[in-house]
């Protein structure tokens, strides 16, 4: 039996879809996921109205709501879940992290994990810097090309606070990786520090001629 909390998103959610907008949705996923259709700006505003009238108080609690939108066909649901793990930061704790790692290792694309990065992972590491490390460490040495990826990009927004050190070392490991997604997040974490110290990355880039084409056009994109 669903969570009732599941049972009355689904119901909003299934009086708003859109045959023609799912479809659309699927195609662009690769046909990975179904959809129901319901646009960015639309779902987010029926999302926010259900997260304030529905309040979460108990962490176990939001991790089962959470596991079970992620094992509903719909993409919708899974953005849902992410975004009620961000809405919750008063829940955030050293217990996150494991759901913050299967969330991003279930029903796995760019599109959830980069929407977990934006509203949970980079936000956590400011919360709790002491867990930052160790955890992203452990990522970028796993085998999962999400968890990698995620090493690389935690920091995206970080601008001046951007731990260089780290940054240096897990593009180091997985500058030969051959997956477009983590040579993308490479380039991408480069080109988004560069905001901020572009002669950095300039010199990183001549300092690591074995990174790929793409993460090198990727970091000096506007150099």
């Amino acid at each position: 039996m669903s969570h009732p909390y599941l049972i009355s998103i689904k119901k909003i959610f299934s009086a708003n879809a859109d045959a023609k907008i799912a479809k659309g949705a699927k195609a662009y996923m690769l046909n990975q996921f179904e959809f129901y259709g319901i646009q960015t700006p639309l779902r987010r505003t029926l999302s926010k109205e259900f997260y304030k009238a529905n309040p979460i108080k108990d962490h176990n609690e939001l991790s089962i709501i959470i596991k079970e939108c992620f094992a509903e066909p719909q993409r919708e649901l899974h953005y849902f879940a992410i975004e009620l793990l961000g809405h919750h930061k008063k829940l955030w704790s050293k217990k996150t992290l494991p759901l913050i790692e299967w969330m991003i290792t279930h029903n796995s694309w760019w599109d959830s994990v980069d929407s977990t990065n934006t509203h949970v992972i980079s936000k956590f590491f400011l919360t709790f810097p002491e867990f930052m490390e160790e955890y992203t460490y452990k990522w970028n040495r796993s085998s999962n090309k999400w968890l990698q990826r995620m090493s690389i990009l935690f920091q995206l927004v970080y601008h001046e606070k951007t731990n260089t050190t780290l940054l240096t070392e897990y593009i180091e490991h997985c500058q030969l990786e051959e997956d477009f997604f983590i040579r993308k997040a490479i380039g991408w974490a480069l080109r988004a520090y560069a905001k901020t110290n572009a002669k950095w990355v300039v010199q990183f880039v001549k300092a690591h001629p074995q990174l790929s084409n793409l993460s090198k056009r990727e970091a000096l994109k506007h150099q």
